[in-house]
């Protein structure tokens, strides 16, 4: 029997192993128990795929299981992004949403996000109550299923195409004038995914000058995961540089959730970056005020931008669930993470790669500047920050080696005094120069991610080699 655990975004495996129809039905079981537990079966249940192999069919079983649980589906037509899913279940105030996709994955996975009545990724007492739920029809499953052509003329399940609607939404957050105005023409990647037929019809649709590439479906993703990072983008860069017309790279991933910049030149933008140059054009020419949330393991120039406004930062686990609260409480103007998630205040509490690349070519266009110059004047305000992750892998032995490091911490660590810890999400080390590193061990595999920031690129590599050490030495 595979266990079935929940992870940061959700369930994910391998197709044909982990990942098969029958455990689909289980996690989708699980989730109508859920739902009519709660008392919200009456609001029915958004169901959506990304890109992947048999993402349709799984999707149409998944609506058939729940019509067949008297709970009414909202069933979306073809692959449609996460985001907009989020939007959708916020616009018919359903109880959620099931979505299968595996975001970034490579295209062998699939899997499964849960998404809450108010749009944000399912919170860890959700997941732990499928899990278990999960685990009771593992022992004895029976799920039901509905005919598709009954459920529809029943009315239990109705076919939807969201995206209307969330273009719409989009009209509202984004100068999509200004960008037109400032004829700055733009190159856009969905990397085969659910993120086809948004950024680059949203664009052409208002009159902009765009080219696309990789914007038709592949299970295979090309041969890559879909995944909007420097490496698995070779072609895009090449295609930016051989046109010193276009003035920015947008991308996004599998689900499009999360987002790729690629400056003018051809230089990956590091989402990092990103969310600290958002953070400062909102406010300073956006005319918008307010905090921040970012992860533990999200670089720190997001607090100094933050700090030249009087605004503060909340740092939140890993998981862009726990950012997602804030936006839905209202409490922020922007929330983001290091992994390439973000979103701002006002729109779903879920991350939007579409959104975040939408808001990057506003900026553009209004600054009139690449990336690279903005990201240049900002470091000249607040200060310059390198930031990099390793994964390092852990024996057995190794492991409680370093499990031991951490429960008896030294007072300095390669000649830096340590300030603070923080336990927030792994430990995280906070040094008197206003440096730092984190050590968060993998919930799945035998690795320790170790994130490290410094001011500049030479001690962060001497940092780097520190944290290494202290986890092997």
């Amino acid at each position: 029997m595979i266990p079935i655990k929940f992870g940061t975004s959700g369930w994910r495996d391998v197709i044909g192993k982990g990942f098969t129809f029958d455990n689909a039905r289980i996690v989708v079981q699980a989730i109508a128990e859920m739902v009519k537990v709660s008392g919200q079966a009456g609001k029915g249940i958004l169901i959506g795929y990304d890109s992947r192999f048999l993402g349709e069919e799984v999707a149409r079983e998944a609506a058939g299981m729940m019509a067949a649980q008297g709970i009414k589906c909202f069933l979306c037509s073809q692959a449609t992004p996460t985001p907009v899913i989020a939007f959708e279940v916020l616009q018919r105030k359903t109880a959620g949403a099931i979505n299968f996709t595996a975001s970034h994955n490579p295209p062998e996975y699939n899997g499964i996000k849960f998404s809450s009545d108010w749009a944000g990724p399912a919170l860890p007492e959700t997941t732990r109550d499928i899990e278990k739920r999960i685990q009771e029809l593992q022992k004895d499953a029976s799920s039901p299923l509905m005919d598709m052509d009954e459920a529809l003329k029943n009315g239990l399940v109705e076919m939807i195409e969201p995206r209307q609607g969330y273009f719409k939404r989009l009209h509202e957050l984004v100068d999509v004038d200004a960008i037109v105005k400032s004829g700055l023409k733009m190159a856009v990647n969905p990397l085969y995914g659910a993120g086809t037929g948004y950024i680059d019809r949203f664009l052409r649709q208002a009159g902009a000058e765009i080219i696309s590439i990789n914007n038709h479906r592949d299970p295979g993703f090309g041969g890559n995961p879909p995944d909007p990072a420097a490496r698995y983008m070779k072609d895009f860069i090449a295609v930016i540089k051989n046109d010193a017309r276009i003035g920015i790279g947008l991308a996004t991933d599998g689900d499009a959730d999360r987002y790729g910049i690629v400056d003018s030149d051809g230089t990956f933008i590091e989402p990092n970056y990103i969310l600290a140059l958002l953070m400062d054009y909102l406010h300073r020419k956006g005319g918008k005020v307010g905090d921040a949330a970012r992860s533990v393991a999200t670089s720190h120039f997001l607090d100094a931008v933050a700090a030249s406004y009087g605004a503060k930062v909340f740092e939140t686990p890993v998981g862009f669930k726990y950012i997602a609260e804030y936006i839905r409480d209202n409490q922020i103007l922007i929330g983001g993470e290091e992994s390439a998630g973000l979103t701002v205040r006002g729109h779903v509490p879920e991350k939007d790669g579409i959104l975040a690349c939408l808001l990057v070519a506003e900026m553009v266009a209004v600054e009139g500047k690449s990336v690279s110059v903005l990201l240049q004047d900002l470091y000249d305000r607040v200060g310059t920050f390198f930031t990099h992750r390793e994964n390092i892998r852990l024996t057995e032995e190794l492991k409680k080696a370093f499990t031991r490091k951490l429960a008896s911490l030294p007072n300095n660590l390669g000649g830096k005094a340590i300030k603070d810890v923080i336990r927030v999400d792994g430990t995280k080390l906070l040094f008197e120069d206003g440096t730092w590193m984190l050590f968060r061990e993998s919930g799945t595999e035998p690795v320790v991610r170790v994130y490290v920031e410094a001011f500049s690129n030479s001690d962060l590599k001497t940092m780097m080699s520190r944290a290494i050490q202290f986890i092997s030495g």
